[in-house]
């Protein structure tokens, strides 16, 4: 007589447990969004439609919103593939400082980096006056508006061209290159015919992420925007303080949802329906190119060093004014007698000082491992279990992909609001764990596609003599598959940590006024109301933030996590060998 399988109670529980908080805190506040939009006294309203569509300050968002994306998609790529192939694929001297200074963008992004760009050419920043000096009937408030926004942003989202199109320029076969050379082509021609082609797939994953980034933008429209020129997610912050033009917020943010959505599935079918040339099997290494042309070759250097100095300057600038006194920072005069070591003293002995490190670095180590340990779970049950059921874990998991943040942040705090039964905004433990929340749920998708990727590279064989030797479904978990991807799971704590750090998109929705986090403390200090002590506070901020970062980024992605790796592969052989003898 066949013995039934034993119910996993445990299991079951976990199920539960993910289930719910899926639910609770992704679907329902959405739903619960849609249904304070379009449903009012018992039955279906369409006034949200007429609020919108009435109102030229939304209209407009909606517009820039769009025109910032287009255009970043076109200065970044530019920017972005001009920093990878000064740094990878031509003879460029000083490549490696280079390389650093395009890198920063790594470690200081966000409304950290607008805020140290406003400081140099913004109203009261060290190009301005030193314009002024020779041009004193200049207004000194240009840098605003949507070139100022768009020059900011072409810089601060190079990141992930040197990222994906490094590894992918990397990737390239040289006996291609080699090929063409012999064959008489010009090194434009296999720049433009052989290199670029073979990169159109990353080019195309870049290019919807910065389209959405452009579409979504949030600090530089809020600190160097003006009036004239706003983006919907500014606009939803504005409109979501009232409670008449909380819908329309709401509606702003349904629109930036829907419209990532179908981006994401014009851009996807696009890309599938591209041709890409193969490569040979045997690939040699890339060898970088020189620049034949004298004149080409010298006006490289120049655009070269010239972006050098934009991604630099903003982050010297930082550094000294972080340890100058009050005075130098106000007047923007720099002396020998400026530099002084009263503000870094002053974050580590004054409690007011260091609360927002506190509150921002509990918050993001918090959710960059619940967000990890859920994802582990999730790929677990759709990786394993026979119930088709469980691929909702993936897709419930996955939703926030599809969604704008500021969509996700106004979902929770209506449905968790002080109108709603639960009243968590009431009290100061519900606000903590609201913002929570909200971290955990953007740092979803992101963890949970890493670490399936992670779950793919599994030798099979290792968990199936687990369960030989008679270990549970736990035991084999902690045992065996966690050892093995230890490193991915790492590397996806401390880059979700490095990004919630700073973060400032969704703790302006979400955050107490009593437990301020670092962004939101930042973004006020590049007010122009803000005191000048609280500017040079936020200088020190950003300086020990980059610190973090780097740190952060060296475990992450660079060596530290190489080492790491290797220390858990000993201690697996080392496990191994005991169990054989």
């Amino acid at each position: 007589m066949n013995e039934k399988p034993k119910l996993n109670i445990p299991g079951i529980i976990l199920k539960v447990i993910i289930a719910w908080m899926i639910l609770a805190f992704i679907v329902y506040p959405v739903v619960y969004l849609l249904g304070n939009i379009f449903y009012h006294d018992g039955q279906v309203s369409t006034e949200v439609f007429g609020k919108v569509f009435s109102s030229r300050r939304a209209m407009q968002s909606l517009w820039n919103s769009f025109v910032l994306a287009v255009t970043l998609v076109v200065t970044v790529n530019i920017a972005g593939t001009l920093c990878v192939l000064f740094t990878e694929y031509w003879e460029i001297k000083g490549a490696r400082v280079l390389k650093l200074a395009y890198m920063s963008s790594l470690v200081y992004g966000g409304v950290v980096l607008v805020s140290g760009y406003k400081y140099v050419y913004g109203e009261k920043g060290l190009l301005t006056k030193l314009l002024l000096q020779v041009f004193p009937d200049m207004n000194p408030s240009w840098f605003t508006g949507y070139g100022a926004v768009v020059f900011v942003m072409t810089f601060a989202c190079t990141q992930n061209h040197m990222m994906f199109l490094k590894n992918a320029i990397h990737s390239l076969d040289y006996h291609t290159i080699e090929a063409a050379k012999n064959m008489g082509s010009s090194g434009g021609a296999i720049l433009f015919k052989i290199v670029m082609p073979v990169l159109k797939p990353t080019f195309f994953a870049i290019t919807i992420l910065t389209f959405l980034t452009g579409l979504g933008a949030m600090a530089a429209p809020v600190i160097i925007g003006g009036e004239n020129f706003q983006t919907i997610n500014p606009m939803i912050i504005t409109f979501s303080k009232s409670t008449y033009s909380r819908e329309v917020a709401a509606f702003l943010a349904i629109i930036l949802g829907v419209a990532t959505i179908i981006l994401l599935s014009v851009f996807s079918k696009i890309e599938k329906g591209g041709n890409y040339i193969s490569v040979s099997k045997t690939k040699a290494k890339l060898t970088k190119q020189k620049i034949q042309n004298p004149a080409l070759n010298v006006l490289a250097h120049v655009i070269a060093y010239v972006m050098f100095a934009v991604y630099t300057v903003p982050i010297v600038l930082v550094v000294l004014y972080s340890f100058c006194d009050s005075l130098t920072i106000k007047t923007g005069e720099l002396t020998a007698a400026s530099f002084t070591l009263e503000n870094y003293k002053k974050l580590f002995t004054s409690m007011e000082a260091v609360e927002p490190y506190i509150v921002s670095i509990v918050y993001s180590i918090l959710a960059a491992v619940i967000a990890a340990a859920v994802s582990v779970i999730c790929v677990r049950f759709v990786q394993k279990s026979k119930n088709k059921l469980n691929v909702l874990f993936e897709y419930g998991v996955l939703i926030p992909w599809l969604l704008p943040g500021t969509l996700i942040a106004l979902g929770l705090t209506v449905a968790y609001g002080d109108k709603n039964p639960l009243i968590f905004n009431k009290v100061l433990v519900g606000t903590t764990v609201i913002l929570l929340i909200g971290y955990t749920v953007i740092k979803l998708p992101f963890s949970y596609r890493m670490i399936k990727a992670a779950f793919f590279s599994l030798d099979g064989d290792l968990e199936e003599a687990a369960k030989c030797m008679g270990a549970g479904a736990f035991t084999t978990m902690r045992r065996v598959i966690l050892p093995v991807i230890f490193p991915m799971v790492m590397s996806v704590v401390i880059l979700n940590f490095n990004g919630l750090l700073s973060d400032y998109d969704m703790s302006v929705f979400l955050y107490h006024p009593l437990l301020q986090p670092l962004g939101v403390v930042i973004k006020a200090a590049s007010d122009e109301s803000a005191s000048v002590d609280a500017r040079a506070m936020s200088f020190v901020y950003t300086v020990v933030l980059m610190i973090l970062s780097s740190i952060a980024l060296y475990f992450g992605q660079g060596s530290g996590m190489d080492k790491i790796k290797k220390m858990k592969q000993k201690r697996l052989e080392k496990r191994v060998a005991g169990t054989g003898n």
